[in-house]
């Protein structure tokens, strides 16, 4: 039997939060709210956008995303 991990990357926490599957900040653990086309957490004010710009190493999905810390 094998022993499956528990915790999961940072990419897939985005992926999760793109699909709406989390509602959970990456940054503070409370509740993010989806308005329109940006996810904002209104605790610690990080705020995910869509972005045309790729970052290096992500999944295909993830690339969308652009971090702003509030």
């Amino acid at each position: 039997m094998a022993v499956a991990p528990l915790h999961r990357s940072l990419d897939q926490e985005l992926i999760a939060l793109l699909r709406g599957v989390s509602l959970e900040c990456l940054v503070c653990g409370e509740f993010v709210m989806h308005a329109g086309a940006a996810i904002v957490c209104p605790e610690c004010g990080l705020e995910l956008r869509d972005a045309s710009a790729a970052a290096v190493g992500l999944p295909s999905e993830a690339r969308r995303l652009r971090l702003h810390a509030g």
